[in-house]
């Protein structure tokens, strides 16, 4: 986790690390339930991840990434394709009429996907937040917290 650049004393930023950490977690109990042969719970985790992603992605997608993509339009592209494959994958998991997809290949591709957005988790801390604090204006913050309120987020916000 990135810590080095100050970027989490703004709310925005400290919001959206803390749903990182927060699917973090669940890639671990997703990854548990692999071991333990849970497809059941690993449909349900990934049910839980994509509630957390949904509002944080039309946060980055509405609001951070577009402040950002005049100075870094293929990282942004990059970026935006992997949401694509990652909500892919996880919305098997809320499509499936049993709660669990018939695929038998899908907790391998679940698994997968999740190596996928850890690393896009650590880009985004490592890389776009950086980049965030060091060049958006405080306009380009009120419009993110903007699309921040109207996203909602799923966990709550962290005492002041």
């Amino acid at each position: 986790m990135c810590e080095y650049c100050g970027c989490q004393a703004l709310a925005t930023i400290d919001e959206l690390t803390r749903e990182h950490d927060a699917v973090v977690d669940l890639i671990g109990e997703v990854r548990t339930a692999h071991r333990n042969g849970d497809v059941g719970l690993m449909a349900e985790l990934a049910r839980r991840i994509a509630a957390i992603l949904e509002p944080h992605t039309q946060v980055e997608e509405h609001g951070l990434f577009p402040a950002l993509a005049a100075d870094f339009p293929d990282q942004i592209a990059a970026l935006e394709a992997e949401h694509r494959r990652v909500e892919a994958v996880l919305g098997e998991a809320g499509d499936a009429p049993s709660g669990v997809p018939a695929d038998p290949a899908w907790p391998r591709r679940l698994l997968d996907v999740l190596d996928v957005l850890r690393r896009h988790i650590l880009k985004e801390q490592d890389g776009v937040f950086p980049a965030a604090l060091a060049g958006l204006s405080t306009g380009d913050w009120e419009a993110i917290e903007a699309v921040r309120e109207s996203a909602g987020c799923l966990l709550p916000r962290a005492a002041a």
